[in-house]
């Protein structure tokens, strides 16, 4: 089976790639053998690994330097699945090939429509690498979400502005995802306290990356 790719990019920091990178890896890693691929200079998803008490469920790396899509798939070829944790910027070299090497794109954005334009540069660069990775499929991921609470009239229409889909599936704002992250766990390893987190990762794992 060829191994499927996922960038969690946002040229925004604080937006939430990491907890969603972590967490996504270890969704798959139910399925089969995944890596995550810390591409940001700070090492957060290491970092976040190596505090655990218990082993992360999927591997966990740090690569720099100059790479591209071929090299990255020939090194991680093993894997089914590679999920890349990008660095809070479009315009680097790991942002750009991460887009020029993945199947799936996911964008996450807090439910502000200033946060959602901040990112407006995202829609072009998908553009620019659809023309080396045509098949590449991009989507918005509300991050953060208050339960129960509706969207903004302007946050509708920032979302049709930006012009990529938005995935039904959601991810709320909860403790468990701080918690995770504090005990370099994923909400997967939380039992009951991760329940409802890890069935927000699931809902995006059966939406874009299984379906």
């Amino acid at each position: 089976m060829p191994t499927r790719v996922t960038a969690v990019i946002n040229q925004k920091g604080g937006a939430g790639k990491t907890t969603l990178a972590m967490n996504l890896a270890a969704g798959l890693a139910r399925r089969g053998e995944t890596v995550v691929i810390d591409l940001d200079p700070q090492g957060s998803s290491v970092q976040w690994a190596s505090q655990g008490s218990a082993p992360f469920p999927a591997t966990v790396k740090q690569i720099g330097g100059k790479w591209d899509a071929r090299t990255l798939h020939q090194n991680y070829r093993a894997y089914q699945h590679l999920v890349l944790d990008c660095p809070p910027s479009v315009e680097s070299h790991a942002s750009q090939q991460a887009l020029r090497a993945c199947d799936v794109a996911l964008i996450p954005v807090l439910p502000s429509p200033v946060d959602l334009w901040a990112s407006l540069r995202l829609p072009q660069e998908i553009e620019e690498a659809r023309r080396v990775n045509p098949g590449l499929r991009a989507f918005l991921v509300l991050n953060q979400l208050e339960p129960k609470s509706a969207l903004s009239a302007a946050m509708h229409e920032a979302l049709a502005e930006f012009g990529v889909p938005v995935l039904t599936a959601v991810v709320r704002r909860r403790a468990a995802y701080r918690g995770a992250a504090l005990e370099g766990v994923s909400v997967y390893q939380m039992g009951s306290r991760g329940a409802q987190a890890a069935a927000e990762i699931e809902a995006i794992i059966d939406e874009v990356i299984t379906s």
